[in-house]
């Protein structure tokens, strides 16, 4: 019987993964958005989305965050006021190397079609050209990113999901840390 390697395995699961631009349409149906324009980013760690008028608030005594998101850029509508359960609170560093306190919230991300849980940080991204970044934590093992095209996936959807409520509980599953193979570098 013949051994697969695992550099076949690798190339295999490589190959079954959707190729997205480096930029796409983004729904975010637990936060009720048909569609913002989002930047792919594999240099960022982290995704995050443009948020303003941030306050928190307890509901059924657990903290959470409610804000406003304006999905279109350079526009002020639609406005869609939101309100997410916070699950964390950290620290997030810039590309410029800015240092920034941030709530976490947990949502569902939809592009082509394909739902999955995200993360996301709460920032004032106005002055940055996309209302919209997902990071890598995002896309890992989901797509493949192809820096030379945009909205590979197609246009967002006209209606969301019915089947995904803003109440629904979401888990955004912890991604196990790979070893390389040079010592050293994780």
């Amino acid at each position: 019987m013949k051994k697969k390697s695992a550099d076949s395995v690798v190339h295999r699961r490589v190959h079954a993964l959707p190729i997205i631009g480096w930029r796409e349409w983004l729904a975010i149906p637990t936060l009720g958005i048909a569609g913002i324009k989002a930047k792919i980013d594999t240099g960022a760690r982290s995704s995050s989305i443009h948020a303003l008028h941030i306050r928190t608030l307890t509901e059924r005594g657990t903290p959470h965050v409610s804000f406003m998101v304006y999905p279109e850029q350079r526009r002020r509508q639609p406005a869609i006021e939101c309100l997410a359960e916070i699950r964390d609170e950290r620290v997030v560093k810039s590309s410029t190397g800015h240092e920034q306190r941030r709530f976490v919230i947990h949502a569902m991300g939809c592009i082509g079609g394909l739902t999955w849980p995200i993360e996301l940080t709460l920032a004032n991204r106005a002055p940055m050209g996309f209302r919209m970044l997902l990071g890598r934590e995002a896309i890992r093992g989901r797509f493949l990113v192809d820096a030379d095209h945009s909205f590979m996936a197609g246009a967002p959807a006209p209606e969301f999901d019915s089947k995904v409520a803003p109440e629904t509980e979401i888990h955004v599953p912890k991604k196990p840390k790979f070893k390389s193979r040079q010592k050293g570098i994780r």
